[in-house]
């Protein structure tokens, strides 16, 4: 059995080969694309989930964060306040410092003063008791 084909016609039968061969090649590259772009767009949704997902957990937390700044600014306000109270009380203190021996005696220097106080009245009292008793013999 010979098979006798003419030129013409292995030409159509090439033409119609490569045909197929083209439209199969173009299917499979389509039915390729379609599921690149669907693994695309799955992959373009789980990463719009991801990114909103780590934007609310930083929105958090920068918000937590801000509370804590807020909070530690409020702390050195509070410090600042009442360090400025300490600083009134070591000026009154210093005040008074300043004015404690001008208004106060120390308590020795207070007998010794009050030592001699008694002693010179001491001795104005045996003047007195002197002069009166020259004064009960002059009579």
């Amino acid at each position: 059995m010979t098979l006798q084909v003419e030129f013409w016609q292995l030409i159509t039968l090439m033409v119609s080969f490569l045909g197929f061969v083209f439209g199969a090649g173009k299917v499979l590259l389509s039915q390729t694309d379609r599921r690149l772009d669907q693994k695309f767009d799955s992959l373009e949704i789980i990463r719009k989930e991801a990114a909103r997902g780590w934007e609310t957990k930083f929105t958090a937390m920068m918000d937590h964060k801000q509370t804590e700044i807020d909070r530690h600014r409020e702390e050195m306000a509070e410090y600042r306040a009442s360090a400025k109270g300490f600083q009134e009380l070591e000026r009154e203190f210093l005040k008074f410092r300043a004015a404690l021996p001008i208004e106060y005696v120390r308590r020795e220097d207070y007998v010794r003063n009050q030592t001699v106080i008694e002693a010179k009245i001491d001795g104005v009292a045996l003047k007195i008791e002197n002069l009166q008793l020259k004064g009960i013999r002059s009579c």
